[in-house]
Order: C-alpha cells, then sequence, then structure tokens
C-alpha cells in the first residue's frame, strides 16, 4: 500500500481496483483541521480524469505494472505487436489503440503497460517521423506570422504544418502534443 507521502507525478496506483497514474497532486495544510492532499488522476483504462481529495492517513493501493518493450508490426482491422525480447506476438483492438493509430509506423518500438496481462496503454516516443502524402501548396505572400497550411500524412493524421513545408518532405512531430516539430533531412 502506498501511503500519500509517497505521491508524486507519474506514480501508478489502484483506486477501488482501477488503476490510475497521478498526473497532479498538492500537499495541503490548512490552519484549522488536518492535512490532506488534492489529486488529479488519470484512469489508465479510458483515459479519464479524475480530481481526488484524500486525508493525509489513507492508503492507496499498490499495483503490479511492467512496461514491455514491443515492435509494432503492421495493422489490419486490429494492430500487431512482437515483444522484442520473447519475440511473442500480440494483437490489440482499435479501441485500445486509440489515436495511437496515427503515428504507429512499421518497426516502430513502442512501450506498452500491462497489468497482470491486460494491455492499458500504448506509450509512443515522443518524437516521430513522418512524410506527407498531400498538402496545398503555400501561398506566396501569404506570411502572417505563424501561417499554417493543414497536411496529410503517411499514416492518415492530418496535421498543420508552416506554409514552407511541402509534399513528400519528410517532417518530426511531437506525439504528446501531436504538432509540428521540424523539417527533417
Amino acid at each position: 500500500m502506498y501511503s500519500t507521502s509517497d505521491f508524486r507525478n507519474g506514480l501508478k496506483v489502484l483506486i477501488d481496483n482501477k488503476p490510475y497514474e497521478i498526473i497532479y497532486f498538492q500537499h495541503v495544510k490548512p490552519g484549522k483541521g488536518g492535512a490532506f492532499v488534492r489529486t488529479k488522476l488519470k484512469n489508465l483504462r479510458d483515459g479519464s480524469i479524475v480530481e481526488k481529495t484524500f486525508r493525509s492517513s489513507e492508503k492507496v493501493g499498490k499495483a503490479e505494472f511492467s512496461d514491455v518493450e514491443m515492435q509494432f508490426l503492421y495493422s489490419d482491422d486490429n494492430f500487431h505487436f512482437m515483444d522484442t525480447e520473447t519475440f511473442e506476438q500480440i494483437l490489440l483492438p482499435a479501441n485500445i489503440v486509440g489515436d495511437n493509430k496515427f503515428f504507429l509506423k512499421e518497426n516502430m518500438l513502442v512501450k506498452i503497460l500491462m497489468m497482470g496481462g491486460e494491455v492499458l496503454n500504448i506509450d509512443l516516443p515522443a518524437f516521430v517521423t513522418l512524410k506527407i502524402t498531400h498538402c496545398e501548396p503555400g501561398i506566396k505572400g501569404d506570411t502572417v506570422s505563424g501561417a499554417t497550411k493543414p497536411a496529410v500524412l503517411e499514416t492518415g493524421a492530418k496535421i498543420m504544418v508552416p506554409l514552407f513545408v511541402n509534399e513528400g518532405e519528410t517532417i518530426k512531430i511531437d506525439t504528446r502534443t501531436k504538432a509540428y516539430v521540424e523539417r527533417v533531412n
């Protein structure tokens, strides 16, 4: 069991038999009454965020989580991954992969968070490089600061890119914000 004094950002805990990750916490000691801890928790199964307050003496469950490095192989109706150590393959339905599917490239290494054999989350690398398959050419003179245009990537993702980026170029994308970072040669 974890005590509230063990809380830190990124700690994974079990509350009511549901896996959560602490994304924010604050110890509060009011002038009157007992101390408490205010938290924001991310549900690892569905991604929802909840706020919860704990008394300073409360304890929460400890769960056995494992991060397994896997290689993305291919997708059809499902997404196929292979464990890089045991070469065992698993397939995940699209609802578990979610919007990460737009940044998965064949042979990419990802970390898969598991709890008791159940896949909870897919952790992509912070940055991926993808090729632009379609975008309109930038219009000369349309150079208002920070001007952007829509682009479609090789994985089907649609993001906004600067006007100077053209079709066929490879760009670097931040998977956390799903935003353009830079061109790659």
